[in-house]
């Protein structure tokens, strides 16, 4: 019996060590966790009202696959190849930057024209397209942001046992998914919520009537301006994240810019990166035109 009450306490002191780094791991995470909520709520609040919440769910779930595709990943190249880890997150610090210069370029040289164009012209099938184009591109997103929160979340816990290790970042994975995208969930549903206040107030005395409608009102009006501001800094979320992995991860770089605030430094590396890349991939594209047309 003595025994078994030794099992238990030894099982509460590791919980409780566990939960002591998981908050020491989450805090050190909650600057790239912001930037998960900036870039997830912006890419998620672009799909019709009708479709949110059914797209918010397909992002979420290629979220939690992305944790648990990443974890043991993460465990063996810690592990094994640990050199592996620096190019990696470059890889992804490349893609996030191009992802924000993209969205610079087309907000200021090609949303007018798609603009003309006008999305209600498309069909149903070709909605679905650009839906699941848009979910996939989340999902990859989703993944790098993720490999970042994941190495760092590890990083807290280096030297200790294996198992804690492993409570501790899944922890943190969990919390990182729910929370990003429960959020984002409440965010893109601010107008169904302020026209249930509104129809909350038939019936109601004057004050409370006048109240409902004044909450339920700010919140219909806010949320397409929440958007706008959502877009602007996911894309800046982006240029910082994928900016501060060069930062962060190549010592001549730190060197070079050390003397600017680092987030100037992130986001001038951002936009760096990001512009060589979406020209890169541009003169890609040509090439490849050029050679089928030939």
């Amino acid at each position: 019996m003595t025994g078994f009450f030794a099992i238990l306490d030894d099982i509460a002191v590791l919980m409780d060590d566990v939960a002591v780094m998981a908050k020491v791991a989450t805090k050190k995470t909650a600057g790239v966790l912001g930037d998960d909520l900036a870039v997830g709520a912006e890419k998620a609040s672009s799909f019709r009202a009708s479709r949110e919440l059914p797209v918010l769910w397909a992002i979420t779930k290629g979220s939690f696959i992305n944790k648990l595709l990443i974890l043991p990943f993460a465990f063996l190249l810690t592990a094994y190849a640990p050199q592996l880890i620096t190019p990696i997150l470059l890889i992804g610090g490349v893609y996030l930057s191009f992802e924000g210069v993209e969205k610079i370029v087309h907000t200021f040289f090609h949303k007018k024209l798609e603009e003309e164009d006008n999305v209600q012209t498309l069909t149903e099938d070709e909605l679905l397209v650009v839906e699941k184009a848009k979910i996939k591109s989340t999902i990859i997103t989703d993944f790098i942001l993720s490999l970042e929160i994941i190495m760092i979340a590890l990083g807290t816990v280096t030297g200790k046992p294996i198992m804690e290790q492993i409570m501790v970042v899944s922890i943190v994975a969990i919390i990182a998914t729910i929370g990003v995208y429960g959020i984002v969930a409440l965010m893109v549903r601010m107008d169904d919520m302020g026209m249930k206040f509104i129809q909350m107030a038939r019936g109601k005395s004057q004050f409370v009537k006048s109240s409902l409608v004044i909450m339920g009102k700010g919140l219909v009006y806010s949320l397409p301006k929440l958007i706008q501001l959502l877009a602007v800094v996911g894309t800046i979320a982006m240029l910082l994240v994928g900016g501060g992995l060069f930062v962060h991860n190549i010592q001549e770089i730190h060197d070079m810019l050390h003397a600017l605030p680092i987030i100037i430094a992130e986001l001038l590396m951002g936009l760096i990166v990001g512009f060589v890349a979406f020209a890169l991939v541009k003169a890609f594209k040509k090439i490849k035109i050029m050679l089928v047309g030939a």
